[in-house]
């Protein structure tokens, strides 16, 4: 068996690269999830600090939804179109990516059922893993950093008890660091 595995021809590198070139037009590099994700955060902070750390819960929650169709809203604004190529393998990969953060999201409203500070410092783990996928599909390697530190900053937040609105707060600074470095990034390119 291993056998045809070597004899196999490996996956053209050109071809890997078109496919995260495609993601990266159609998509404006993932930035701008990064940016209705940090205006979320941000809502959910001030609810958190204003109205109840529940209720900064359920906005999270429910403003999450609104990532995905909003980023398309604003990207048809900005001329960016908001879809993949049909063939493109790397489309698969983005949907199943997505299915498993959906999937963990029940996890993390548990723990605010415990504690609602956790549902924020889980909700940062759950989108770092997240946004280590982004690597892979848009080619950039600043989500690696991104999801990295999202990640110990989740630990770090639980680890010295900060509230659901420091978390949250904390979580905005971070998505609002990493969309300026995006968008930065993104005004550079030539191609959109």
């Amino acid at each position: 068996m291993n056998e045809k595995l070597h004899k196999t021809e490996p996956y053209p590198v050109d071809a890997f690269v078109m496919a995260q070139t495609d993601l990266r037009k159609g998509y404006a590099d993932g930035s701008l999830g990064v940016l209705i994700l940090g205006a979320v955060w941000l809502v959910a902070a001030l609810v958190a600090f204003f109205v109840s750390s529940l209720t900064a819960v359920w906005t999270l929650f429910f403003g999450g939804m609104f990532i995905h169709p909003l980023s398309l809203l604003i990207g048809k604004l900005m001329g960016v179109p908001g879809n993949h190529s049909k063939q493109n393998p790397l489309g698969k990969l983005a949907m199943e990516g997505t299915a498993f953060m959906l999937m963990c999201i029940p996890l993390a409203l548990l723990l605010s059922l415990q504690e609602h500070a956790w549902f924020f410092q889980g909700m940062l783990l759950i989108i770092g893993g997240r946004y280590l996928t982004f690597t892979t599909l848009y080619g950039i390697k600043t989500y690696w950093v991104l999801g990295g530190i999202l990640g110990a900053a989740a630990f770090a937040l639980f680890f010295f008890n900060a509230s659901p609105g420091i978390s949250a707060l904390i979580a905005f600074s971070m998505e609002t660091g990493a969309r300026i470095l995006c968008f930065t990034k993104l005004k550079r390119k030539p191609s959109l």
